[in-house]
């Protein structure tokens, strides 16, 4: 199987490269600007792959796999820590940029890798977050994150429509609470739980709603 992954070079994203070279896949690990701890793996099915998701310049043909099984959208931002998202100190600036990695950066990628989706009939995973749900959002604040989280979860619904007929299957997921630099590791669970989790519902994904929005756990998120 052939697997792509945005924002691999830590977190989330390298736990995901890890998950899928055990699972014998031919990895395909894009980075921004540094490749981190990806450069400690040694594995003769991992291609690195420099990406930088809100640029309009994308990766050579000849970088990338003719058929891609699955897409994990991965690439995002925090941006501005807890005070620089609050009601009072948002700028426009911070919510264009989060909104740029972690909304339109995926649209732009899924719009690149299309003909090479459909050749498979793969699989895109956008990660989101729970944080993305007006329906969870109980303390406010996160201006920027919280927005862009839950565009994303529109984005999704929308490519599983325009991409059914390709065969392309869509699912949106939540990976929990993670212990990661992002969130200065004060997570809920660490890296391999959460991936664990994400990695099941993958391969169960025909048995979702298309687009549909889950947590790691398989529960639904409502938003």
């Amino acid at each position: 199987m052939n697997v792509l992954i945005t924002g691999a070079n830590r977190g989330l994203g390298l736990g995901f490269v890890r998950h899928y070279l055990n699972e014998d896949c031919q990895v395909w690990a894009c980075f921004r600007s540094s490749r981190g701890e990806l450069k400690a793996l040694n594995n003769s099915r991992l291609q690195l792959v420099q990406w930088d998701v809100t640029q309009a310049r994308s990766p050579s043909a000849d970088c990338l796999p003719d058929q891609i099984d699955l897409l994990i959208n991965n690439a995002g931002i925090y941006g501005p820590g807890k005070d620089g998202q609050s009601l009072d100190n948002t700028t426009r600036e911070a919510m264009l940029e989060v909104f740029d990695v972690n909304c339109a950066g995926p649209l732009q990628v899924v719009r690149h890798l299309k003909p090479r989706l459909a050749a498979a009939r793969g699989v895109i995973a956008n990660i989101s977050s729970k944080m993305g749900s007006s329906d969870d959002n109980s303390s406010g604040g996160a201006y920027a994150y919280r927005a862009a989280k839950a565009g994303l979860v529109i984005i999704s619904k929308s490519m599983a429509v325009d991409l059914a007929c390709f065969g392309i299957r869509v699912i949106t997921l939540h990976p929990g609470w993670v212990k990661t630099d992002m969130t200065r590791q004060t997570g809920l669970i660490d890296v391999e739980t959460s991936v664990n989790g994400m990695a099941k519902i993958i391969r169960h994904v025909d048995g979702y709603e298309s687009g549909a929005f889950i947590a790691y756990d398989g529960n639904p998120v409502p938003y």
